[in-house]
């Protein structure tokens, strides 16, 4: 099945049910009314000449019409390049210009940066707002008005191209990963099988529709959920939304869970609707996931994937960490759970050969889960598919139960004196400190030992907390070669779209001056 016949299977069942409710606006739309507009979109994109593998890319903040456009653009069998608006205007057109984009779709809040792009990305072919009709240029209701009756063309295929996505650009320039339908169906799969989707969802779409987890909301389609549209991941909005929409089901970074916690209202408001509070995308600090619990519920939900296998390579529901007793077990909450059903998952060494269980290794994926590669970047591809085995980039270790805990990212293993530091450990250490929100740790130049071992820190607001104190904490927990040399306190660190934190950006401070590449 193909994205859009998850959702028709929800519109045929269930036509009255809300697709999508608007905070901006409270604006409600039916699945029988999402539907329909979907075919005039797709009717609209053929009479203009865009048809199959077309790519199509869409600028546009959480929102109902911008869901429906997309409906329409999967219905004509298009592909979707996701482009997020928080990122600067020059991004957006480098991504627009390698990803071969035909047509942006924008919407009205961000016609000054889509000129700007069309502007510089002159394989673009039109370029035209989706939600007004007193802007100036063209328009999607004008285009509308003259669609006829859209029918399917009965060719489409599960392996056709669905879109595609930018990697995460966390440690360089983003490739285009080439996101199949097929992927997504396995994707729903894994999810489906590892957690409870039953009727009458409500979802609330808060992370970016433009980050691969925005495709989570098109697994309550079949089912006749409704997705909750929200524009800014504000923590105490998200806290009052779940409240008042009875949300059950929602995805977000650690860092907008740590943010969540720090906040001062976070006891005030009502989380007894949540089915599944479901964080990726990054490592979850296991003292604050604990807090979660407490704060939440056991309704802590975790995945782990990337945009070459989307979202669910492993998965961990709340009754994976909690015994009979009700009772959290570390090794299992601490981990990103079991590989899902529709794909395998094995540990290897440095020279692809398979690990026994409890040595750390890197964590490769195979099967339907797998996107086909990168677009137009063959190397990539084959650095990455070897011997149709993907290489995550993480290293894991599996235990005997089937468990995988992530260690850190390959990328930023730090090696001071000879000896291998993960950096997830230490900040696994940091993060447990009832002062610290968030940190992030890395290596620096160091004349003598190569690197040394660095920590840059954000306090929760009105916390204290000095370097020598946190520097003898680590200290005591894991030794001195893996303590910090040095910690910077900072308001905030500097985050992707999406929350996550952007190490690369970080090294760029301190390895300016230096010979070595930061990546």
């Amino acid at each position: 099945m193909r994205v859009i016949d998850f959702f028709d299977q929800g519109a045929a069942l269930y036509p009255s049910n809300v697709a999508f409710h608007d905070l901006a606006d409270g604006a409600d739309t039916s699945y029988a009314e999402a539907s329909a507009i979907s075919h005039k979109v797709a009717s609209a994109l053929h009479l203009k000449g865009f048809n199959k593998g077309s790519k199509v890319g869409i600028l546009a903040p959480n929102s109902n019409i911008a869901f429906e456009v997309l409906l329409g653009v999967f219905r004509a069998e298009a592909v979707w390049l996701p482009i997020n608006p928080r990122n600067p205007v020059d991004i957006n057109v480098d991504l627009l210009t390698r990803f071969d984009g035909d047509l942006l779709l924008y919407h009205a809040n961000y016609e000054k940066e889509a000129r700007a792009i069309a502007a510089d990305t002159p394989n673009l072919k039109h370029i035209v707002c989706i939600n007004r009709t007193d802007v100036e240029g063209e328009k999607l209701a004008d285009w509308m008005a003259e669609a006829e009756s859209f029918h399917q063309i009965g060719d489409e295929q599960t392996d056709d191209i669905a879109a595609i996505f930018p990697t995460g650009g966390t440690t360089g320039k983003s490739k285009g990963v080439i996101m199949s339908h097929k992927a997504i169906e396995t994707m729903f799969a894994n999810f489906y099988s590892h957690f409870n989707y039953y009727d009458n969802t409500c979802h609330l779409v808060v992370a970016p529709m433009t980050h691969s987890a925005g495709l989570i909301g098109a697994l309550h389609f079949a089912r006749g959920g409704k997705n909750v549209m929200m524009a800014a991941a504000d923590p105490e909005g998200i806290m009052q939304v779940i409240e008042q929409q009875k949300i059950t089901h929602f995805f977000l970074p650690p860092t907008v869970m740590y943010m969540m916690l720090a906040h001062e209202n976070v006891g005030k408001y009502d989380y007894s609707s949540l089915q599944h509070f479901l964080v990726g995308a990054a490592p979850t600090s296991l003292s604050k996931l604990k807090e979660a619990i407490e704060v939440f519920g056991p309704v802590m939900t975790e995945a782990f994937g990337q945009s070459e296998a989307p979202a669910a390579i492993c998965a961990k529901a709340p009754w994976d960490y909690i015994d009979a007793n009700g009772n959290i077990i570390d090794s299992r909450l601490a981990s990103v759970g079991r590989p899902c059903v529709m794909n395998q998952v094995v540990i290897m060494d440095d020279n692809n050969q398979k690990l026994p269980q409890g040595q750390a290794g890197e964590i490769c994926v195979k099967g339907s889960l797998v996107n086909p590669g990168y677009y137009k970047n063959d190397e990539a591809t084959a650095q990455a598919q070897i011997n149709g085995w993907l290489h995550t980039g993480d290293i894991g270790v599996m235990d005997d139960a089937g468990y995988i805990t992530i260690v850190d990212r390959k990328k930023d293993m730090i090696i001071t004196g000879g000896f291998n530091v993960f950096p997830n450990e230490i900040e696994q250490i940091i993060n447990s400190h009832p002062a610290i929100q968030d940190c992030a740790v890395i290596g620096i130049p160091d004349e003598k030992w190569g690197e040394s071992v660095k920590a840059i820190v954000q306090l929760k607001p009105k916390s204290s907390l000095t370097e020598t104190e946190l520097i003898a904490i680590v200290k005591t927990a894991l030794g001195g070669v893996k303590a910090p040399k040095s910690i910077d306190f900072v308001d905030d660190l500097p985050r992707s779209p999406v929350g996550k934190v952007l190490k690369a950006d970080i090294r760029k401070k301190y390895w300016s001056n230096s010979d070595r590449m930061v990546s």
